[in-house]
């Protein structure tokens, strides 16, 4: 059973977690770590990998009708698993997640931003698969991922006391820009499967909404170039960027050949390679 809880949480995702929480709280630090910064930061990781493990396998039980047809190699539709052993393993995640999240509080000098944090998480990610099912709403459902993804740098900053640190935010936005192309770009790749959805692709056609994607990848290179033009670092520095520029730049070849799994891919890879380009700056200030 335990490989199908891994399965279950997407190691990808988790991966991703466990990159980015320390990663806003590097670039909040300058650098500068200490022993109590290094074990509040170690704490919220966790919390935020439990949380992403949660919410994915609650996405894997409200999709598992879809899947059946579309991924019936997954966990719950192949019946390795039970729709309600997996539940029980999404609210064991939760409950890790707010546990640990609740522990650093009394060793957290500003614990207002992590406390809210996790709960705008915590309802974007129920509303998401439950209640009014944003997930549904296409757009909005996309927009509610991506708010989370550039919510869990801001998390790892608001581990360490400081949330509003402007290189945080200028990171976070462009998580969260990368990640809503990304999102648009799945819906044209899942356009065929994606019964009960109003999606963007399918609202406005496969074209179209792979055009609005790129825009907002030119929109995460804008706020990225931002963060240099206003931030802490010098303009010429962006060639720390220039992998991840290239990677997300030269997108509009492959979507334009309607690419769109090694499009969304490339974009993963783009928005990890820029976020630890923000790290390797910070470090070498």
């Amino acid at each position: 059973m335990w490989r199908e809880i891994v399965e279950l949480s997407r190691p990808k995702n988790v991966v991703l977690a466990a990159i980015t929480v320390p990663l806003g709280a590097h670039l909040a630090l300058g650098g500068v770590w200490s022993f109590q910064s290094l074990g509040l930061v170690a704490l919220q990781t966790t919390s935020a990998i439990c949380f992403i493990a949660a919410g994915n396998t609650f996405n894997d039980i409200s999709d598992n009708t879809i899947d059946k047809v579309a991924k019936p190699h997954r966990p719950i539709p192949s019946e390795r698993i039970s729709i309600a052993s997996a539940t029980k393993v999404a609210y064991a995640f939760t409950l890790l997640s707010a546990l640990c999240m609740a522990s650093a509080i009394p060793f957290t000098d500003q614990p207002y931003p992590l406390i809210g944090i996790w709960s705008i998480a915590a309802i974007l990610m129920y509303t998401y698969d439950a209640g009014p099912q944003t997930k549904r709403l296409g757009l909005t459902g996309n927009v509610s991922i991506s708010l989370m993804v550039g919510a869990v740098i801001v998390y790892g900053a608001s581990a360490v006391s400081m949330a509003s640190t402007p290189i945080v935010l200028f990171a976070a936005g462009v998580a969260f820009f990368a990640n809503l192309a990304r999102e648009i770009i799945k819906d044209c790749e899942d356009m065929e499967s994606d019964e009960g959805r109003n999606t963007l692709p399918m609202r406005i056609g496969l074209m179209n909404a792979r055009a609005v994607a790129y825009v907002f990848i030119l929109a995460s290179m804008v706020t990225l170039g931002l963060a240099h033009l206003y931030g802490p670092f010098e303009y010429h520095q962006i060639v720390f960027h220039a992998p991840a520029i290239f990677i997300l730049f030269s997108l509009n070849g492959p979507l334009f050949r309607g690419e769109d799994h090694s499009a969304q891919q490339s974009v993963r890879i783009g928005m990890l390679l820029g976020l630890v380009a923000f790290a390797v700056q910070v470090s070498v200030l």
